[in-house]
């Protein structure tokens, strides 16, 4: 018999670190698949590579978007075996030949992502940071470098100071489609479905609820998702001119075919030649499923349930990345006739007896049911004593408009193997249970997300899964928020890790970038009118309510949640006695991608969990 906390464990700070591919991005090119992959032994730089086992883009270049500040899209190829992509040190579009060096084809300045190449054509998002407006556009980008000496090469199809994505042109090339928002409210609260004739007139839908990708399945048929039922589901608009029809529902379903537009590169479904489509379903979990041209539905058996992209459709295949219940994170090729599902990349079957399925799970909370991901300590070569009830450490995702989806990760099993239990909470707020759950968090933050973490934590330690007094929390960014918050209402949680956390609200709507310019607006209300609520929900306000240990945990060069949030609370941690601990890690910006970042921070807040708990832990 072993305490918990102390099992040895197999999963090591530098095993997880390279354990699980990030793929960003995946197509079939010619006879090959390429994708792109983060390499956290090279600086989190992306590289893209080939099913033959080659790397195509050498150090150091990364295929990296900051458009939007999140990115996406940042390369593409065509079929002939030619890369395009953004690179990450000066945002500019280059090409790379097979075997050659990579040329520029946009002029220094501004960024550019949401990379397509449709019909021969390379469309991209653009945006300009040098003037006031900042100005963003959709381009096409001449593929032989003519852009670069003549400005008036780069044809612009739209521009101006609101948020475009997802660019789609049609066959024949004579219309082009895209997503467009104003910045005044979050893509996944209204967004538009934009369609002009090349060199014409702009149709702007603005009965769209949440526009998402938009796809031409003909010369005059267009596909996307929106949620007008509080569901995003696809629908299809014919055509004729500017002119179009009402939309018509495919396949609707009580689940999400689309996600938070946090970033340019996600694709939630594929058309496929013959008018069939491929789409990701998400309620809680994810599902794929194949929808007839007559609206029929067939579940396919795949790997994939969390955080599924359809990335690339040739044929009957598609390509598709995600992660697992059972499996780790990865790509794979289906063919959805015959069923045939090949791994391309990581997709690593777990070891059922350190890794078992999520547990779903939901809670009672003051706003209805709080949904989770049970993760119970497993060791097939370890037990606790009888009496004894294990820790747990509460997961709070990002966003805050995202979710978690149940995914076996070698990172929850750095936990769940040394006998500390992980629940993983969607809180109201998050995405994945339709716009109705969404929007619990409306005005609400620091207030719903709180009281559900909360109901979530009491509720485990009721049921007898966990020691009440041995509940820890932890979250990022937005998730950090939640964590400081929760510690501020106290008697719950014996201790919290903030990782790039926000700590003063005032602060941030000051210091925050274009895209979550009015983010607040809606999560607590607008400036200068709320300003009294910005003060009275941030935790710096009232940090002598906090009365456990923190951990905080902070990039240095982070522009989304800059280290001025970290260290106005770390200061005045320190005023107060309370016990913490501060560490900025230099490179490092939303987001740790660096090995040795990873590395660090899982085997500091291992020890720091083994310090409050009273346990000595195996690293």
């Amino acid at each position: 018999m072993q305490p918990y906390g102390t099992w040895p464990s197999p999963f090591h700070a530098a095993d997880i670190a390279s354990s699980a591919p990030r793929i960003d991005g995946a197509r079939f090119v010619g006879d090959e698949i390429w994708w792109g992959e983060s390499v956290p032994a090279e600086g989190g730089r992306v590289t893209v590579r080939s099913s033959t086992g080659d790397v195509l883009l050498p150090e150091p270049w990364s295929a990296r978007s900051r458009v939007h500040e999140y990115g996406g899209g940042a390369w593409t190829a065509d079929a002939h075996g030619t890369l395009f992509f953004v690179d990450a040190g000066d945002q500019r579009v280059y090409r790379m030949r097979p075997g050659a060096e990579p040329e520029p084809l946009t002029p220094e300045g501004p960024n550019h992502g949401g990379l397509r190449l449709q019909h021969g054509r390379l469309l991209a998002v653009r945006e300009d940071l040098s003037v006031e407006p900042h100005r963003r556009a959709i381009v096409e980008i001449p593929t032989d470098g003519s852009g670069l000496a003549d400005a008036d090469a780069m044809r612009v199809f739209v521009q101006g100071s609101a948020f475009f994505a997802h660019p789609a042109l049609s066959p024949d090339g004579t219309r082009i489609a895209w997503v467009e928002w104003s910045g005044r409210q979050m893509p996944w609260q209204q967004a538009m479905l934009s369609i002009t004739n090349v060199g014409g007139d702009v149709f702007a839908d603005t009965r769209a609820h949440a526009a998402l990708q938009p796809e031409w399945i003909s010369d005059s048929e267009l596909v996307y998702a929106d949620d007008p039922t509080g569901r995003w589901n696809l629908y299809r608009r014919r055509m004729d001119g500017l002119e179009a029809s009402m939309p018509e529902a495919i396949a609707p379903a009580d689940a999400d075919t689309g996600y938070g537009l946090w970033v340019l590169g996600n694709r939630w479904y594929q058309p496929l030649a013959d008018g069939r489509i491929v789409a990701v379903r998400t309620n809680g979990s994810d599902e794929v499923v194949l929808i007839g041209s007559d609206g029929s539905e067939k579940r396919l058996d795949v790997p994939a349930t969390a955080h599924v992209s359809i990335d690339d459709a040739s044929g009957t295949r598609v390509l598709l990345s995600g992660g697992g219940a059972n499996v780790s994170a990865g790509l794979w090729t289906v063919d959805v006739d015959s069923g045939a599902v090949e791994r391309i990349r990581g997709g690593i079957r777990s070891d059922e007896a350190w890794m078992p399925p999520a547990s779903r799970i939901a809670f009672e909370g003051a706003n209805g049911p709080v949904h989770a991901f049970d993760y119970a300590p497993a060791n097939p070569d370890a037990a606790a004593p009888d009496a004894e009830l294990p820790p747990y450490i509460v997961f709070v995702h990002g966003g805050p408009t995202a979710h978690v989806a149940g995914a076996a990760s070698a990172a929850i099993a750095f936990y769940t193997s040394r006998g500390i239990g992980v629940l993983d909470v969607n809180y109201g707020g998050s995405t994945g249970y339709g716009r109705a759950y969404r929007e619990r968090l409306d005005r609400e933050w620091g207030i719903t997300d709180v009281d559900d973490v909360l109901a979530a934590a009491r509720g485990l330690a009721e049921s007898g899964r966990a020691d009440p007094s041995r509940i820890a929390i932890r979250g990022g960014s937005a998730g950090g928020w939640t964590v400081l918050a929760a510690l501020v209402r106290g008697g719950v949680f014996a201790a919290g890790i903030s990782r790039y956390g926000v700590t003063d609200l005032r602060a941030l709507a000051e210091d925050t970038h274009d895209f979550e310019k009015y983010y607040l607006d809606g999560l607590v209300g607008p400036l200068p009118a709320a300003e009294q609520v910005y003060i009275d929900r941030s935790p710096l306000t009232h940090v002598e309510q906090i009365d456990v240990p923190v951990l905080l945990l902070q990039g240095a060069d982070d522009r989304v949640v800059p280290p001025s949030q970290s260290e106005s609370i770390r200061d005045a941690l320190a005023a107060r006695g309370i016990p913490h601990e501060y560490v900025v890690y230099p490179g490092e910006g939303h987001g740790f991608r660096r090995a040795e970042t990873i590395i660090d921070a899982l085997e500091r807040e291992l020890r720091f969990l083994g310090k409050v708990f009273d346990f000595q832990p195996e690293l």
